[in-house]
């Protein structure tokens, strides 16, 4: 059974930078395609960025362009959110989740398009 597991968050000052890590275990990496989420109080859980199983690319809603970078480790089963130049309007619960083994989602920032799911992690970005 697929799972995932997140590195801890943190407080980090506005400006700072920050790394989270996703651990996959439970089946064959290699062949998900994942994303990262964040989910603030009161809103809705929304799509950060997504890395595909085959080619590795990329790609980044408007709020994190420039300043996050999606990255894996096929070595370490492992993917990454290196989040620079952090913003207090970061702030949020961060997740990671993992699509089904060889399905490309027609729309990767739909999170029903993903059935597996981190626990989540707090990230505090203040000013």
């Amino acid at each position: 059974q697929v799972r995932l597991v997140e590195s801890e968050g943190g407080l980090v000052q506005a400006g700072g930078s920050l790394r989270l890590a996703c651990v996959f275990s439970g089946g064959t990496f290699d062949n998900h395609n994942m994303a990262w989420f964040r989910q603030a109080p009161g809103q809705e859980r929304a799509a950060v960025a997504t890395t595909t199983y085959a080619g590795g690319r990329v790609y980044y809603t408007d709020p994190v362009k420039g300043r996050f970078t999606i990255s894996r480790d096929n070595a370490k089963n492992t993917w990454y959110l290196q989040m620079n130049s952090l913003r207090p309007e970061d702030t949020a619960v961060y997740f990671c989740a993992a699509a089904r083994e060889y399905v490309y989602p027609s729309d990767w920032t739909d999170k029903g398009e993903y059935p597996y799911w981190g626990q989540g992690t707090q990230v505090t970005v203040f000013s």
